[in-house]
């Protein structure tokens, strides 16, 4: 007798195979962890500490628990930086103290606690410092700031070196200045300014350097000022209080302060400007009163108006009642159709169950002689010809059937077109008599305010004062040139209406209320010496556009001591807008931090 051999259930044999492959995974990261530290450790012993690192690193990566591998790590780490500060004596020894700091600090990032690295390290920075104030002592001002810098960089708050960094400031001021000394003294006060502005820059307050920018930004200022000869003016209207506003001083105050403008009573020879000639020819105020008539409305009473919003009610119930309409004639027209379509599903019906009768009977017939044939044969086993299947399974209702099945499916249709017609009639008489509702509860007659028109006399005051000055502006270098005198016509009007209350109308009265006019006259004179001002501006930018233009073809050379010349003149004359293609360019080339400081601000 055999015995049956059992298989194991899959469920285990698949466990099976999963542990299995972990366990491969796990041989296989075991398998490169130790050859990582392996590797770490013969590197290590060869002395080729960046591989020997990037090896035990792998090893860390592939299991970051691996306490022993850490450990030599910062074993390996630790005679690296015994190794680098070996070598790190041997170049301070040499004297390349920069080469030193390198390799200590290097030393230190490795192993932190390396105490004989950072005692080399402040000696060596110790060193650096006295190297950087011999350098500076022998006027080597950019060697010591270098220095005094590589120890900041290192430690921030070494005392000495911070000390050092403030006495290179000073010297540089001092040597700006005494550079600012000699330009002034040498005529160039554009570059001169240039220079104490550095020198100011470099230390605030180490020197002078900020009183005598100021002396020689204002000797450039007077040296390329622009000057208005403003005479006095020609009162031929006898209104001192007019004239008073055409004053040259009220021109000096109109006139923009950034830029040097001076307006003088008399100038030297050869200098630029205009010389203005103001003469007041009149000065006349005009009052006038105009009448006129106002309108104002007021409520007279009340008055029964038909209701707007019942014939907005009555016009949409009247739309709602036709479409009404025309919801029940297609509701009348459905039923219609469902009715006669039904009639005629009746007639089909009836015709398919009378074909269904005359088969039914054809059948049974021969069905009975099927039965009378088999009786009256003598041998047993054999079908007779009367018992024929086909005979029965004439189909003749065919087309009886489809013609009913196709009557039910558009009876059904109808059914639901029906259904829905009657839905929408409902629904639309609800809408009937809701607008019926509303209809009836909006009232036929409102109450409507009667407004009425109250038509007053209104007084227009209006008070001008106007003013002709007659102005002629010369050019100083072309003081013989045929004068041009323009007269101008400055007027400055106020108006104000007046009429009388009406109580029983709503009418408040509103007394006249005109300025006075000394004021008026103030402020035509005001308007006249701000256009005076206005075309006095114009001629200075014609002036210093040229100048601009001048100083923009030298800008291929900014540091060039006569380009800078101009260009700061230039730029004084610019002030309120400075170009910045000169202003830049300029300030780079001398080492200005903020370049507006050429401007005092």
């Amino acid at each position: 007798m055999l015995t049956p051999v059992r298989r194991p259930p899959p469920a285990p044999s698949r466990r099976l195979a999963v542990l299995a492959l972990c366990a491969l995974f796990a041989v296989s990261g075991c398998t490169a962890f130790g050859r990582a530290v392996k590797e770490g450790d013969e590197l290590t012993a060869q002395h080729k500490w960046a591989e020997a690192e990037a090896a035990y690193l792998r090893a860390l990566a592939a299991d970051p628990e691996a306490s022993e591998v850490t450990v030599k790590l910062r074993a390996m780490r630790k005679s690296w930086s015994e190794e680098i500060f070996l070598e790190a004596q041997k170049v301070h020894g040499t004297g390349d103290l920069p080469g030193a700091q390198k390799l200590l600090l290097r030393a230190l990032e490795l192993d932190g606690e390396n105490a004989e690295a950072r005692a080399l390290l402040t000696q060596t920075l110790d060193a650096r410092v006295e190297a950087a104030r011999k350098a500076l002592k022998d006027e080597r001002l950019q060697e010591a700031r270098a220095e005094f810098d590589a120890v900041l960089a290192v430690q921030p708050d070494h005392p000495a070196a911070r000390k050092g960094v403030d006495a290179v400031q000073v010297a540089w001021a001092r040597r700006w200045f005494k550079t600012g000394q000699q330009l002034e003294e040498g005529g160039r006060l554009g570059n001169a300014l240039l220079a104490y502005l550095r020198a100011d820059q470099e230390r605030v307050g180490a020197t002078a350097a900020r009183e005598r920018a100021e002396a020689v930004r204002q000797k450039l200022r007077d040296e390329v000022a622009f000057l208005v000869v403003a005479s006095p003016v020609e009162d031929r209207a006898q209104s001192p209080d007019v004239a008073q506003r055409l004053a040259p001083g009220r021109l000096a105050a109109m006139l923009p302060q950034e830029v040097p403008i001076l307006v003088v009573t008399e100038a030297p020879a050869s200098k630029v400007g205009v010389k203005l000639e103001l003469a007041l020819e009149r000065v006349m105020p005009l009052k006038a009163v105009e009448q006129s008539q106002r309108t104002q409305r007021y409520l007279a009473g009340n008055r029964s108006v038909p209701n707007p919003r019942r014939k907005q009610f009555e016009d949409r119930l009247l739309q709602v009642e036709r479409t009404l309409e025309e919801v029940e004639r297609k509701q009348a027209t459905a039923l219609r159709d469902y009715l006669r379509r039904q009639a005629e599903l009746n007639t089909v019906r009836q015709t398919a169950e009378r074909c269904r009768e005359r088969e039914r009977k054809a059948c049974l017939e021969i069905i009975q002689l099927c039965g009378e044939a088999a009786s009256a044969l003598e041998q047993p086993g054999r079908v007779p010809e009367e018992c024929n299947p086909q005979a029965c399974a004439t189909r003749q209702c065919g087309q009886e059937e489809q013609l009913l099945a196709q009557s039910s499916a558009v009876v059904v249709q109808l059914e639901k077109q029906l259904d829905a017609a009657l839905e929408q009639a409902e629904s639309q008489r609800r809408e009937v008599q809701r607008g019926r509702d509303a209809v009836f509860r909006e009232p036929v007659t409102v109450e409507e305010p009667m407004y009425s028109d109250f038509v007053y006399d209104v007084e227009l005051h209006r008070l001008t004062v106007k003013a002709t000055v007659t102005s002629v502006l010369r050019d100083l270098l072309e003081a013989d040139a045929a004068p041009a005198p323009v007269t101008q016509d400055y007027d400055v009007a106020h108006e104000d209406f007046t009429h009388k209350g009406y109580d029983r109308y709503g009418v408040l009265a509103d007394p006249v209320q005109l300025r006075n006019e000394l004021e008026l006259r103030v402020e035509v004179g005001d308007k006249a010496i701000e256009d005076l001002s206005e075309r006095v501006m114009e001629r200075f930018d014609t002036y210093r556009q040229k100048r601009v233009e001048d100083a923009r073809r030298g800008m291929v050379r900014p540091g060039a001591e006569d380009v800078v010349e101009t260009a700061v003149r230039v730029l004084l004359l610019t002030a309120d807008k400075p170009p910045a293609d000169i202003l830049l360019p300029v300030a780079q080339a001398r080492g200005l931090q903020r370049p507006e400081a050429i401007f005092g601000k």
